[in-house]
């Protein structure tokens, strides 16, 4: 019933807009594409939605035998990943010009929600000749939206690519071929985890929110079709872990996270570019590998801890041709673990909040190639993806690893509007 009712509301709201872009200037522009992936993985991945938000392949699990069980094929079909966008204008207010912009897909909150209708994107902007400002929810400041890889998987690059949507606000500021981005923001459906699993009461209960601070640079040559974006940029986060502890008494130790990024994209008529480093600390809100754990209990009797956050180094590149009817393309990354800097209080699961704690690295090959015929696009791509499983060592690095790979084939079908 409640799937519903997002077409009935669409139906219902359209005539609205159009009734109020006649009358007063306001005005909704609907947007966005159908999509359905067909994707066949010759191993079981760790994963989101049925397999469609591909992170990298499971361990092995041997039976009694030593058969590895997660060494087995799988196949899926799904068309979650279809879009709609309202980009909204309307008149000028306080000098600036004004405009939104809400947009849903039907990925769902949880696998039990496949198919479900969710917000994506949902921000009200206000434009001035050199100044920006955005309150809402839009991308997470660590995901470039004008330098992403351009590959035809929706995890986008993940989890070597920082991917999250945060409400948040946002001011830029433009200074000839720079810009300055300062954002900050809070979590909704991308959350760390924590003693009471994943949940945005970490943040909230720290009551900062998180902080990123982004320097870019613009070049642009009409002339020659050349274009250049280039930046840096610093990310910083605090956590709560827990307002009690396991004795009922009152705490509130927090731990802090530092996070650093480059990122660029060039462009000419024949070729497209992108490449993006981070490392920093606590990227599980990111879709990447990382976290932290408990360094040390400092009261046995009141059950008092303190938090180590885990370091991660993750970086990518990707490569396309720029051909309005065929293009080739080509993503790699390389993700690695390199763990808290000092030892850890325990190893053990119930005292580690991380991604990824038992791999040492990450990598992932990925060429696509995409015809486009008017709206109409069709891409396959596929994706050999390694993660290397070990031993968690006491300062949180992993030791004595081994390569565990799965090879996807991908088929996307879009049908753009």
């Amino acid at each position: 019933m409640k799937k519903a009712l997002v077409p009935l509301l669409l139906c219902v709201i359209s005539p609205l807009f159009i009734l109020a872009q006649e009358t007063s200037g306001f005005g909704i522009k609907f947007s966005g594409f159908v999509k359905t992936d067909v994707f066949w993985d010759s191993r079981q991945t760790v994963s989101v939605r049925e397999g469609h938000f591909n992170l990298y392949p499971k361990n092995k699990l041997p039976d009694l035998d030593g058969k590895d069980i997660n060494a087995r094929s799988n196949f899926n079909m799904l068309s979650i990943q279809t879009r709609l966008k309202g980009t909204i204008t309307g008149p000028d207010a306080l000098g600036a010009k004004t405009s939104g912009v809400i947009e849903g897909a039907f990925f769902g909150h949880s696998d039990g929600d496949i198919n479900g209708f969710r917000l994506r994107h949902a921000f009200v902007k206000l434009s001035w000749t050199h100044t920006e400002l955005l309150v809402g929810q839009y991308w997470h400041p660590m995901f470039i939206a004008g330098a992403f890889p351009g590959v035809v998987s929706f995890n986008t690059g993940a989890p070597f690519q920082p991917f999250s949507r945060n409400p948040q606000i946002r001011l830029s500021q433009d200074l000839g071929k720079f810009r300055i981005i300062a954002t900050a923001l809070s979590q909704l459906d991308f959350k760390d985890t924590g003693p009471n699993g994943l949940s945005s009461e970490y943040l909230r209960n720290s009551a900062i929110p998180e902080l990123n601070l982004r320097f870019e640079f613009h070049n642009k040559n009409d002339e020659r079709g050349c274009a250049l974006l280039a930046g840096i940029g610093g990310n910083y986060k605090v956590l709560t872990p827990r307002l009690e502890t396991d004795s009922t008494f009152k705490t509130s130790e927090t731990v802090d996270a530092y996070s650093g990024m480059f990122y660029a994209k060039w462009k000419n008529p024949l070729l497209t570019v992108k490449l993006e480093a981070v490392y920093g600390q606590m990227f599980y809100n990111l879709t990447m590998l990382g976290g932290y754990a408990v360094e040390d209990v400092t009261d046995p009797t009141k059950d008092f801890r303190s938090y180590s956050p885990v370091n991660t180094l993750s970086f990518w590149g990707d490569i396309h041709t720029n051909g309005k009817k065929w293009q080739v393309g080509l993503f790699g990354g390389y993700s690695k673990n390199m763990g808290a800097g000092r030892d850890l209080y325990s190893l053990d699961p119930d005292d580690y909040y991380s991604r990824g704690s038992n791999i040492a690295y990450l990598y992932r090959i990925s060429p696509r190639f995409v015809y486009n015929a008017g709206k109409f696009r069709i891409a396959p791509e596929i994706e050999y993806t390694v993660a290397a499983y070990g031993k968690t060592d006491v300062n949180g690095e992993v030791i004595d690893s081994e390569e565990v790979a799965n090879f996807r084939a991908l088929l996307g079908v879009y049908y753009f509007f």
